[in-house]
């Protein structure tokens, strides 16, 4: 496979454009907002005007959007991607969407003569721009070896986990883990903090502690130094967390930190905070304990 198609260029659809021209392949695109598309042409990056019309150009089409509705929208209709696909051709479904939707999208794949592939990510921008990127995919062994190079040169950790809908519930499951993690850290930084003990040494202590997990290390000094673009805003996790608590009830499996967190998150969008990286549920929890923003 040489020729690829994205559509869902925001930051990780752009980041994954951007490894596959550098690495040489045919990349077309799409994009809701067609200025994101435009900028990318500069890089080589070919701009059509529909999903449909990029899944006629590409032998993989990659999807990267925002969230069930996102990918129904981009998939259905005689624009769609639905439409241009045909016997051999392979979609991997990128985004973090629910299991139940792949599943189904990948039956309705099948009776085109392509094959889906479950292939959700694990990582940031920055894990994406550094060539650190992992990928988890669920689907058929032969359509996993087609696209296989080509997804190495999006990321070098290219992992068949299962079936489609098992990467998505990996997927799920390392997101949910991420913000209980920075809700777990908030708690225990500013019951320290109460007791008198500076919030930027209570940091430092944490992250130097065996609590340090490699996500707490990189996104809680977030909390202190906000990066200028929020690399996951607090919406998006919740819609992830919505999705864990959805295949929990599905599946009969309890999530109950889960959904504490989730709460957490939802006080502090409520508090004005909610176009922020999710780090920023400490902030939501420091007001709830009556201690300002510093």
């Amino acid at each position: 496979m040489s020729a690829v198609g994205i559509i869902g260029l925001g930051d990780m659809g752009t980041g994954m454009a951007e490894r596959l021209l550098a690495a040489g392949h045919e990349v077309y695109g799409w994009n809701r907002t067609r200025a994101k598309a435009l900028r990318l042409a500069a890089k080589g990056l070919r701009p059509l005007d529909s999903p449909r019309e990029v899944a006629q150009a590409a032998e993989l089409v990659i999807t990267m959007v925002t969230d069930n509705a996102a990918l129904q929208a981009v998939c259905d209709g005689p624009g769609g991607i639905l439409a241009g696909l045909c016997e051999g051709k392979v979609f991997a479904e990128m985004s973090t969407t629910a299991p139940a939707l792949v599943r189904a999208l990948a039956q309705r794949v099948a009776e085109t003569g392509a094959s889906l592939l479950d292939a959700p990510v694990s990582g940031s921008i920055l894990t994406l721009r550094d060539g650190k990127l992992l990928i988890m995919v669920g689907g058929d062994r032969a359509a996993f070896e087609q696209a296989e190079p080509i997804l190495l040169a999006i990321g070098p950790k290219v992992r068949l986990v299962g079936g489609v809908g098992q990467a998505k519930a990996l997927k799920i499951g390392i997101n949910l883990s991420l913000a209980v993690q920075m809700l777990a850290f908030s708690e225990g930084v500013l019951l320290a903090e109460r007791m008198g003990v500076d919030r930027r040494v209570a940091f430092e202590t944490f992250l130097s502690s065996v609590i340090a997990s490699p996500m707490l290390q990189y996104r809680a000094p977030f909390a202190l130094d906000p990066p200028d673009y929020p690399w996951f805003p607090c919406g998006m996790m919740q819609k992830d967390m919505d999705l864990a608590l959805q295949l929990g009830r599905e599946l009969g499996v309890p999530l109950p930190t889960t959904a504490a967190t989730q709460e957490a998150l939802t006080t502090t969008r409520a508090l004005g905070y909610g176009d922020e990286d999710f780090a920023v549920v400490f902030h939501g929890l420091a007001r709830m304990s009556g201690m300002e923003r510093s």
